[in-house]
């Protein structure tokens, strides 16, 4: 089998406040690219390759082709690395803060530790530390 490409990753997320989103992303120190920001979408930068795409709900429905879901239910988490515990911690932590809620209590499976929130229109996101093991 030939190796796979290296390749960017865009996740996109319909949200009901774009403002609100964006201060609330910020907060927990997450950056966005303008070159693909506007007043329906914003470019929220989680690495180097990978990205989440916040659209406006009615701009998010202008690409579907079945009816937009909300995130009373759970479609999909986001996992999102840390480089430590701590950091896990302080991401939920300040997300809570910020206008997040609760999505679990935090988890510890071996090298794995781990906590989650919702952000203010309810999608999942799991922090992720994954210990080396020797």
């Amino acid at each position: 089998m030939p190796p796979t490409p290296s390749r960017q990753t865009y996740v996109s997320l319909p949200v009901t406040d774009l403002r609100r989103t964006v201060e609330f992303f910020t907060k927990l120190g997450f950056g966005f690219d303008p070159t693909f920001t506007d007043d329906r979408a914003a470019c929220m930068v989680i690495g180097h390759d990978s990205f989440v795409m916040l659209l406006e709900r009615s701009f998010f429905g202008s690409f579907a082709t079945t009816p937009v879901a909300d995130a009373t239910t759970t479609e999909v988490t986001i996992g999102l690395s840390a480089t430590d515990r701590e950091e896990v911690d302080r991401l939920v932590s300040t997300a809570l803060g910020a206008g997040g809620s609760a999505a679990g209590e935090k988890i510890t499976d071996g090298p794995m530790y781990g906590w989650s929130f919702k952000d203010p229109d309810g999608h999942h996101w799991e922090l992720i530390h994954m210990q080396a093991v020797s």
